[in-house]
């Protein structure tokens, strides 16, 4: 008989604070009760705490419903821990269930028997989109429904196996803002997180959350491995082997467990490797409990007794002999009407012990089964299953149909693996010629490449889309029908539009596809009318994609292709940018309204980003960023936070967040909630960030060295880290590095763009400004070479002005400042050189244009900067009082975003601070409530535990503390606190 102990050994601190954070046990103010992220190394104990707490709970007259993450390997089913939890709620409270379903309709989705496959499924049925706001709020309901009843604790279990969408519902129901009756605690490994793994990040941003608390648990000591082992074995064990046991199992409890059963026997020797010793279990099975559990591991943990029933090739006697003799060996355990292996590492262990023939076999058996209905399962199951026993075809469709299902539940990134799992078996069949050895299978290539194309694209990687397109592009025999290439070319269009590679091409690829296809009124047609027009639009060509949406838009509404023809009226509305700006804007917000109404959400992500754009031009930064969060909520609603047009609007947003100086804001739209971002938006997340933390003082030079290679993947990038760069030359006095810096961005940006792009403009006047600050410094010689660079960089930035083309003809804000800002730098570095300097009062006049052009574009940050540059000037011709005025109010600017470099220049060129009055010290709701905490004498890391925030960022936030009450320290500022009344 196996060895299990069925007491809780040395876990009692970790029980106690998990029950009080989670308000199962009252211990603490409800106001500060969280739900509970629980941590630790497999094997180490945290299903048998959970089960402890589980049996609290109850005591304690609460609800308990958990849900478990399986293994399914790459075969991703989205919710499936909620749909198992929303599987007890009907059985235990089907009215409940009822009332909620009644109200919100997408519950449906998540009903265990929604989730099996149906013998009527379409293979190659369109998929349908599903908000998933309606399927989180649809939880939400069910859970506080349940929860008026009686307080509720939501288990989900092994996290670490999640797929992306469990994660996503995850984050929704973490992130609410009132308890709602019910508490969550979820666990996962921490030693399975590795640097790539999806759930790394996730954990770091749900611990950030105020209303999340990380309880990990650490390894048991060897005191209370030595008590488990004298549980397990009443009698004790010899010295030796204790000895060995404590220091093999380095205090994780289930290899303690596994160590002590293989040791207690008589006679028998404690194998070398944990492989064995788990193994070493199974040897003391009989053939039929072998075979079982055999049988089992190919299902993963979990596995049904009806499959097992359909699998195990055992009859009805000999099965259950087997699994009685599994359980009582504690190799499986019943788990909620099915058995599951006691630790995931033996079942792990049981099927990595299988030959390979013995596991293809193993697997055709559950294909079987699922295939004639014998045993339920998902469409995912069946293709994992169908992959590892070599059944192609099966494996093919079924593919297939869970990227179908993963698209409805919106679950791009699980969507985009099926699909492509399914595009490797078909692609690969087609080019060995062997197709008809897949038999009928009914999947079509290109409608199949299409697919895996979009969800790709909709989880944020277009690059990877373009890629996969051109490998089947080129796979296609020459025979191929035409409307098969011009779908893949017409996909192909659009993903390479999206990226910075060859995507002048995109119109030209768009043209063939649409060359292609015969102008027989059919859909495919309108879709490549639709694709072309938008590309047309993108690249100005605006009399041609007027001419080609209004085509696409008169088929699509013939053929009543709503979201289709939502989409070319989205484009024929971009079109009105040629006209009065308030054209555009009416012609956009009915382009968006008949997108909600279609449910095209891709046309309306478009248009609330053009609209967003359209009054970010004009530098109507509020009403930008209205539109902008419109689109970023929208996206993540339907679970497409990278998609296109979401995540640019993301972008945008956090940049008007920069330039109005509410950095804060801006890094917190930097936290994503949902799927780990792709490489490029996660650059470009970066890089931003990069900015905000040099501009507060952070030597990031290295870090932004490592966004090189994005440079030419994605314009933006390039820009803002150039920009850093030569901030950084700057700070070291290398100007040449400086030149340098814009020097490759004009290369690289040039080449993926236009050589006189609008934003060289802005990187001249950077690269200038670098220069002119080193002048001083340098010899004549020096000074002469150096202004001969100045003056090249001057003038590229007027030939960009010159060769500047816009059907709207508007030369904007931002462009109008920077122009000037070129022409400022200019003037400055002359004077400063001593080299054709120009007189005071041009130099002056022309900063404070620029001073006005930079008041008029809002950018809080480079107005400072403008206004220190000036305030020097002032005060080298003898304006102390002007140079005053302007170093308080740069200074002003400055302490409120904790830009530090600028307040030592603005200590460097001496304009002392004009003393306010101490009611005007204008501290943020958050430096008061760390104010707080530093009058009570408490340490950063202590106020950090008490905030959940990073002792980083209370760091940050007392050294902007001590800046705007100008103390010199710590005890000085919670003085200057107490006595100006500071403190509530």
């Amino acid at each position: 008989m196996a060895i299990q102990s069925s007491t809780m050994v040395g876990r009692d601190a970790e029980l106690a604070e998990t029950a009080a954070a989670l308000g199962v046990r009252p211990s603490r103010p409800a106001d500060r009760l969280v739900d509970v992220l629980l941590s630790g190394d497999a094997g180490v104990g945290k299903t048998r705490l959970l089960r402890a707490l589980r049996d609290l709970a109850f005591d304690e007259g609460w609800q308990v419903y958990a849900g478990h993450c399986l293994d399914f390997g790459d075969s991703a089913l989205p919710y499936l821990p909620f749909s198992e939890v929303l599987g007890r709620i009907t059985t235990e409270l089907p009215e409940v269930a009822a009332e909620v379903a009644a109200t919100h309709p997408a519950l449906a989705r998540l009903q265990p028997v929604r989730r099996q496959m149906a013998d009527s499924d379409p293979v190659d049925a369109e998929a349908s989109a599903l908000d998933r706001a309606d399927l989180f709020r649809a939880m939400l309901a069910v859970l506080q429904a349940a929860a008026r009843r009686a307080p509720l604790l939501l288990v989900i279990e092994d996290t670490h196996w999640a797929d992306q969408s469990t994660r996503d519902m995850l984050s929704f129901l973490l992130s609410r803002l009132d308890s709602d009756g019910f508490a969550v605690v979820a666990s996962y490994r921490s030693d399975d997180l590795h640097r790539r793994h999806p759930l790394r990040r996730q954990v770091a941003e749900w611990s950030r959350l105020r209303g999340v608390e990380r309880i990990n648990l650490s390894p048991l000591d060897d005191a209370a491995v030595r008590s488990l082992v004298l549980q397990l074995v009443p009698g004790g064990l010899p010295e030796a082997e204790l000895a060995d046991v404590v220091a093999r199992a380095e205090g994780n409890a289930f290899f303690v467990e596994e160590l002590v059963a293989a040791a207690a026997d008589p006679g028998s020797v404690i194998p070398a490797d944990l492989a064995d010793v788990l193994l070493v279990r199974l040897d003391r099975l009989d053939d039929e409990a072998r075979a079982v559990v055999r049988t089992a591991s190919a299902s993963g943990r979990r596995v049904t007794h009806e499959m097992l029933e359909a699998t195990s090739e055992l009859g009805t006697d000999a099965l259950e002999r087997g699994l009685r003799g599994a359980v009582e060996m504690n190799v499986l355990v019943t788990d909620r009407g099915a058995y599951a292996f006691r630790h995931a590492l033996l079942g792990e262990a049981v099927y990595d012990d299988l030959l390979p023939g013995e596991r293809a076999r193993l697997h055709a058996r559950y294909v079987a089964a699922l295939r004639q209905g014998s045993a339920r399962g998902t469409a995912a199951e069946l293709a994992r299953h169908a992959r590892l026993a070599m059944d192609k075809t099966t494996a093919l469709q079924a593919s297939v149909r869970a990227g179908n299902e993963a698209i409805e539940v919106g679950g791009p990134d699980e969507a985009a693996y099926h699909y492509q799992q399914a595009l490797e078996i078909l692609s690969s069949a087609t080019a060995q010629g062997s197709e008809s050895d897949l038999g009928d299978h009914g999947v079509d290539l290109a409608k199949l490449v299409v697919r895996a194309a979009d969800a790709l694209i909709a989880s944020g990687d277009p690059e990877r889309a373009a890629g996969v397109i051109r490998e089947q592009l080129d796979l296609l025999p020459p025979g191929a029908p035409a409307t098969r290439r011009a779908r893949m070319l017409a996909a192909l269009a659009n993903a390479v539009f999206l990226t910075e590679d060859d995507h002048e091409r995109s119109h030209e690829i768009s043209a063939e596809a649409v060359a292609l296809v015969p102008d027989d009124g059919s859909r495919l047609r309108a879709v490549v009318l639709t694709v072309h027009a938008r590309i047309l639009a993108g690249y100005g060509r605006y009399e041609e994609a007027r001419a080609v949406g209004v085509d696409a838009l008169d088929l699509a509404e013939r053929l009543d292709l709503r979201e289709l023809a939502s989409d070319a009226i989205t484009t024929l509305s971009g079109l009105k940018k040629a006209g009065p700006k308030e054209g555009l804007r009416g012609a956009l917000e009915e382009a968006i309204q008949r997108a909600v109404e279609a449910d095209a959400i891709h046309a309306e992500l478009r248009g609330r980003f053009l609209l967003g754009r359209s009054y970010q031009d004009w530098a109507e930064f509020d009403e930008a960023a209205t539109w902008f969060a419109s689109a970023i909520e929208r996206a993540t609603d339907a679970g497409l936070p990278w998609a296109p047009y979401g995540f640019e609007s993301r972008w945008q947003l956090a940049w008007i967040q920069v330039v109005r100086g509410r950095w804060d804001e801006a890094l917190e739209l930097f936290v994503v909630e949902g799927p780990f971002p792709p490489p490029i938006p996660r650059a470009m997340l970066t890089v931003l960030r990069l900015q905000i933390l040099q501009r507060r003082g952070e030597d990031v030079a290295a870090r932004v060295g490592g966004l090189r290679p994005f440079w030419r993947r994605e314009g933006a990038i390039g820009i803002h880290a150039a920009s850093i760069e030569m901030t950084a030359a700057g700070r070291r006095d290398d100007p040449a590095a400086a030149l340098a810096s814009y020097d490759e961005a004009v290369a690289v940006l040039s080449r993926i763009w236009r050589e006189w792009f609008s934003a060289r403009i802005r990187l001249a006047a950077v690269a200038i400004g670098v220069v002119g600050d080193a002048l001083a410094t340098r010899s004549h010689t020096e000074r002469e070479a150096l202004l001969v660079d100045v003056e090249r960089l001057h003038d590229d930035g007027h030939v960009v002005l010159d060769r500047y083309t816009d059907p709207s003809g508007h030369w904007g804000p931002e462009g109008q400042a920077w122009l000037k800002r070129v022409d400022a730098e200019t003037l400055r570095a002359r004077w400063l050189a001593g080299i054709d300097a120009p007189g005071l009062d041009e130099l002056v006049a022309t900063w404070r244009e620029t001073e006005a052009a930079f008041v008029d574009f809002g950018h809080v940050y480079e107005l400072a900067v403008v206004r220190t540059r000036l305030a020097a000037i002032l005060r080298s011709t003898g304006d102390l009082a002007g140079a005053r005025e302007l170093g308080d109010l740069a200074r002003e600017a400055a302490r409120g975003l904790g830009a530090q470099p600028l307040l030592d220049a603005l200590r460097a060129i001496g304009s002392a601070p004009v003393r306010e009055p101490a009611s005007t010290v204008a501290l943020t709701t958050r430096e008061r409530e760390i104010l707080g905490h530093v009058a009570e004498g408490r340490s950063n890391g202590e106020i950090a535990k008490l905030l959940f925030i990073s002792a980083k960022t209370v760091s940050v936030h007392v050294s902007n503390i001590l800046g705007k009450l100008e103390a010199s320290g710590r005890t000085e500022a919670a003085a200057i606190a107490r006595r100006r009344g500071l403190l509530d």
